[in-house]
Order: C-alpha cells, then sequence, then structure tokens
C-alpha cells in the first residue's frame, strides 16, 4: 500500500471527508487530494511535504515519523526544490491570520519567515539565489513517441503505459531526476539514459513495461511499491 492510500484509508476508517481533514490540519484540500494520489508537486517541497505528512498522520491515527520515514525512503535521498509559489503563499498566508495585530508586527512576521525560507532555499540549493521549477514537479507525462528508438549499445529506452492513472520516480544512473508524477490512465511515456534506469513504482500492477524494445509485462502486484533498476542489452530487472 503506497503513502497516500494509507493515509486516504485511514482517513475514511475515522469518517472523516477531505473538507474536514484540511480544517483539521490547515492543509488545502487540493495539496490532501494530491498526496492521497501520492502526488507530492503541490507541496512546494520537501520541507513542506514532511510537515504535511506529520500533521495528516497525526490527525488520521498514523505514527507521523513512520509516515515520513516512508517518504524520506521513497525519495530515495533527493531533495525536491522549494516551489516560488509557495514561498509567495506561505507569506500570504501569514498576513492573512495576523490582520487582526498591527501594522507593524504583520511585517515584521513576514519578513522573518521569508527570510528563514530563503534561507532554506539558499542552503538545499547549495548557494544558488535563484528558485527553480523543475521537471520533478510536473504532473503530465511526457508525450509518447509512435515508437521506442533503436536503443544504442550503452542506452535504456524505457516505456510504460498506465493501465490506471498512477505515481512514479524515474531517475538515470548518476540519480538525476527524468521523470515523477502521475501518468495519467492509458497514457504511454518513454524515457531515455545511458548505462541505467532506476524506477519506483508507486503501484506497480499500474503499469505495462518495454525496456530497449522489450516487452516486461507488469512489474508487479497491485498497490505494490517496487524498486527496480534497468541496463542496457537484454533488459532484466535488478
Amino acid at each position: 500500500m503506497t503513502i497516500g492510500e494509507a493515509l486516504a484509508e485511514a482517513r475514511e476508517r475515522m469518517g472523516l471527508t477531505i473538507g474536514q481533514l484540511s480544517q483539521r490540519t490547515r492543509i488545502r484540500e487540493t495539496v490532501i487530494e494530491g498526496i492521497e494520489r501520492d502526488d507530492f508537486s503541490l507541496c512546494g517541497g520537501d520541507f513542506y511535504a514532511r510537515g504535511h505528512l506529520r500533521a495528516i498522520s497525526r490527525a488520521v491515527g498514523l505514527d507521523p515519523d513512520e509516515t515520513v520515514r516512508q517518504y524520506d525512503e521513497l525519495r530515495g535521498g533527493s531533495v525536491m526544490p522549494v516551489r516560488a509559489s509557495s514561498v509567495f503563499k506561505a507569506g500570504r498566508s501569514l498576513g492573512a491570520r495576523a490582520r487582526r495585530a498591527s501594522g507593524w508586527t504583520m511585517a515584521l512576521a513576514v519578513a522573518v519567515v521569508l527570510a528563514a525560507i530563503f534561507g532554506i532555499v539558499r542552503l538545499l540549493g547549495g548557494g544558488g539565489d535563484t528558485v527553480q521549477e523543475t521537471a520533478a514537479h510536473t504532473r503530465r507525462a511526457p508525450e509518447a513517441q509512435h515508437a521506442p528508438a533503436k536503443p544504442e549499445s550503452d542506452m535504456v529506452v524505457l516505456k510504460v503505459t498506465a493501465k490506471r492513472s498512477s505515481w512514479i520516480n524515474v531517475r538515470d544512473g548518476a540519480g538525476r531526476q527524468l521523470f515523477q508524477g502521475t501518468v495519467p490512465k492509458g497514457k504511454s511515456s518513454i524515457w531515455k539514459a545511458r548505462d541505467q534506469v532506476k524506477v519506483v513504482f508507486g503501484d506497480a500492477g499500474a503499469f505495462h513495461l518495454e525496456v530497449n524494445g522489450k516487452d516486461l509485462g507488469t512489474p508487479g502486484k497491485g498497490g505494490q511499491m517496487l524498486r527496480r533498476t534497468y541496463g542496457p542489452g537484454v533488459p532484466g530487472p535488478r
């Protein structure tokens, strides 16, 4: 069972709607809906995603530390950059809550929060000043080609077709992000990389695979979170 499925099941077991959970946690309904689909792109980065997961887990009776541990394992140690839109939304939310305070107090609070957030961005981004949107945040899979290209000797060509909408994470052998997000039902997507393609399936039974032109079928069981690595030549998961 994926993280999102576990949270959704616990919420339903407690008889809570997404709207009620949103009121309890002060997390937007659209963000909660995305998390329950294992799509963390609306969270605004790992820092906020972990905070949302802790809050939701506490509200539905799950162990927050265990949920965050599963999230970190799923991310494989990578860092999702903080989105600039989330930074300004955080500032606006703080301003809304502080309207009853005096003008100078509200301005000071907003300045402190923005300074802290940009400090985190600089730390996670290795000192860069620009907050960049990456391909990891796109929720739409790239358009499929008509047919997979014939692989070179050291190239790996991965084609996935979603039998139902599900989350997937694709990286190359060096750990660079090729794609992260939800592939819609019936959609086919192709990724290429040298030496290796590393994949995390949110629901292994939701995908049909072809590697280097060879049909590998479904990688695992329905609802199973699965990690696989594919190399050049005759494909075989590792």
